[in-house]
């Protein structure tokens, strides 16, 4: 699946569990429907990975930790808010 294909597919999984929860809930709650709903979209999510990163020849291990990643190819991040701020 293409990147553009795989993005489009996550954005109406996501799009889909908010009209079916709401707003209001906690990001653990979006994660797991969010988990379950890419499942049925033949898609996987894994949680909590720590990647490496390579700066000029010199790989740094488990650098950084992505919160999702969708088909080991995007990198998903959920965020719940009250309220947004109109000033920005």
């Amino acid at each position: 699946m293409e990147f553009d294909q795989l993005s489009n597919k996550v954005i109406g999984c996501a799009i889909e569990v908010h009209r079916q929860m709401g707003p209001g809930l906690l990001e653990s709650v979006y994660e797991r429907c969010l988990k379950h709903e890419l499942g049925l979209a033949g898609l996987s999510l894994a949680t909590q990975v720590m990647l490496d990163l390579s700066y000029k020849g010199l790989t740094i291990r488990d650098a950084y930790r992505a919160d999702r990643i969708v088909n080991n190819a995007l990198l998903v991040e959920i965020k719940c808010v009250e309220q947004f701020s109109k000033n920005h």
